[in-house]
Order: C-alpha cells, then structure tokens, then sequence
C-alpha cells in the first residue's frame, strides 16, 4: 500500500475489546496512509457519567470518537430490545457521513448494529474473537463479515472455515515497555497487582479492602480499582490507605485506571496478578509470563472468562478461584500458597508464551490491507 498517497483510507472501528484494538492501530499505521474513526462507549457503565477507560484512550490517540446508544439481545429486558432499531439507524447515519472503506469490529453488542448497517452499505468488515468459545454478538457478525480473526485454535470450530483466520489476540506493545520507574519498590516484598480489567471489579476491591494491612504486612501492591461512581471502590481504599502506618502506605500504589504509558512499567515491576478472566488479560499474562490467581465473572455468557482462566489454570501457570468462594482470608490463603511454589509457577506460565502470537496484529494488519487492496 501507497504511504505516500494524497488522501488517507478511511477507517472505523467498533467493540467492546479496545487493547487488541489499539495494537491493530499501530500495526496499519506503520504499513499505511489511514485515518481512524471510533465507535463505542464513552461512559464506564449506563447510567453513569464517569468517562471510559476506552474514551479516554481513544482520545489520547487523538482519533474521533462517536458514542453509539443501542440495546442487546443477550439476557435483554424489553426497554433493550426496542434500542436495537434506533442503534441500527445510528450506525447507517454515522457510516454515511464518515464513508469508510473498512469496518473493524472487536466484538460485544455495540459491534452489531454497525456490521449490519455496514452490510447494507456495501462496506466490508472484519472482526476479532478475543475468547476461547464465541461472543453472541460475533456469532451474529460473522454472517456479515469478509474476514473473522480468533484468539484461540478452540474458536475456529465456531465460524465458517472458509473466512476464519488463526491469529491470536493483538497485545498492545506498550505491555512489554518500562516507562514509569515510580512503580519499584525498595522493600524487597514481592509485588502483587491487582486488576479487575478496565471497569474494575467491586467484589475483588472488597476483598482487599477487608483486610488491606494484612496483605500489605506480606507484599507490596499496585492496586487498579476503577471508577465506579455507584460503588466508590477508589475513594473508599484511598481513605482506608491514608489511615495505614507510613510504612504499609509506601507499599501500596493505588489508581482507577493504568494508561498506556504505565501499564508496562506494572507489569514488570509484577510477580504476581489477580485479577478477572478477560481473554485480554490471559493474552498478557501469557505474553509476559506472570503468575496470577484469577477470579472469573461468573454471569458471563457461555462461562467465557471461567474457561480463559482455564488456558493458564490447565498449564499451571494460575489459580482459578470461584467468585462465590472468594474473601480476604482466602485471597490471602492462595497468595501465600502460589507464592510459596513461586518457581513452579514461573516455569509453567513461561510454557504458556506458547499459546501467543506476538505477530497477531501484523497479521491482522496484513488481512485488512489485502482486503482494501
């Protein structure tokens, strides 16, 4: 493809997956002349007015970013279903006036109503399947798609063979840099970060907050907690922190949300993560060989996040501890024993940079451009 073209491609991208999203970005970009439009969820959770991590980044990346308001149909209530109408007529609307040559859609309900208004439009897309099995709303875009990338080989079984394409799941490069020297500590203590993926999760925030001295007597932790406005997980720790000890508040670095430019300086700085089970996540944690105990979302659709967890959990690379089973003591009881076999862990989760393509975003990338071409 011609970099030096006079006009840029046009392109717009959907989803509810931006990590692997943002990888794609960078990998077009060195390969061509593009301009990207997005089309997702500007606030963390409805109702809300607390801006997403996902608009926030985007924004950073200085892309346009259009909020798209539909409904779904998966465990949908009937104030959701009559959304769908009026999202698919939002999507026609946006996809007219921005014209582009390309849809790239990184699955979840919001993906669906934009694929289809594409199809009407003659505009091919493509999409990603980041899980182990299938999302509804892939299942739906798939009907449409030129091209439908998976994550897994256990996903292709799921898609017409004919335009299903292995890749693995896109990681961001910024995973792997060291930029932020602030997250060393000098202690000696292993280091634990503590993730509930991009909205944060409540139930594991709870479960640190109750016994939070206790785990910072052991470890040191960098503590991603989200920005919830209904449960203030972030303003409630902040205060518990400030009531600790100098000594346990030094070990404890605590934020909403860790940006690009941090993010790799975390996860170096890691020797261990709890964390959900996003097929994100998995895909880092393997790509970088880091030890975890995972806690699935357990109302996900088709146990999706219990069986990424089983990818690592199989490999003995990770901990799978139930929702139901979870608390401080026992959080506190399986750091002690995956910490305590430590070496057995690192060796396993080494094994499992196997099941990663570090070319998945080229290879994308690649995909896409022989499409436009």
């Amino acid at each position: 493809m011609n970099r030096n073209q006079e006009k840029p491609i046009p392109i717009l991208i959907t989803g509810g997956h931006h990590d692997p999203a943002v990888a794609v970005i960078e990998a077009l970009q060195e390969r061509g002349n593009f301009q990207f439009f997005w089309v997702g969820h500007r606030y963390s959770l409805s109702g809300e007015k607390t801006e997403s991590v996902e608009f926030k980044t985007i924004a950073r990346l200085g892309i346009p970013f259009f909020e798209l308001k539909t409904g779904k149909l998966y465990r949908s209530s009937w104030q959701e279903l009559i959304k769908l109408p009026l999202g698919f007529l939002q999507a026609l609307y946006l996809l007219i006036r921005i014209r582009p040559r390309i849809v790239i859609s990184f699955g979840g309900y919001l993906a669906a109503p934009v694929v289809l208004a594409a199809y009407f439009l003659r505009i091919p897309a493509v999409t990603h399947e980041q899980t182990v099995v299938f999302g509804w709303a892939n299942r739906f875009i798939s009907l449409f798609a030129k091209r439908i990338f998976v994550s897994w080989r256990s996903s292709l079984r799921y898609f017409p063979s004919r335009k299903t394409v292995l890749t693995g799941n896109p990681v961001r490069r910024e995973v792997f840099e060291e930029r932020a020297p602030r997250f060393r500590f000098k202690n000696g203590l292993p280091v634990v970060y503590v993730t509930g993926g991009k909205q944060g999760s409540h139930v594991i925030n709870e479960a640190i907050r109750g016994a939070l001295s206790q785990f910072l007597e052991k470890y040191n932790l960098i503590h991603q907690t989200g920005s919830s406005e209904r449960f203030q997980d972030y303003q409630k720790l902040s205060i518990l922190k400030n009531q600790l000890p100098k000594k346990l508040q030094d070990r404890y670095i605590l934020q909403e949300y860790f940006g690009l430019d941090e993010i790799g300086s975390v996860y170096s700085a890691t020797a261990l993560v709890i964390g959900r089970a996003g097929a994100n996540t998995v895909t880092e944690l393997a790509a970088l060989g880091k030890p975890a105990i995972l806690i699935p979302i357990p109302w996900v659709s088709r146990r999706e996040q219990f069986l990424n967890a089983q990818i690592l959990a199989e490999r003995g690379a990770a901990v799978v501890l139930e929702e139901e089973r979870l608390s401080s003591r026992v959080l506190l009881q399986e750091l002690e024993t995956v910490f305590s076999n430590i070496k057995e862990y690192q060796k396993a989760v080494g094994e499992a940079r196997k099941l990663t393509n570090p070319a998945a975003a080229v290879q994308i990338a690649s995909e896409i451009i022989s499409l436009l071409n």
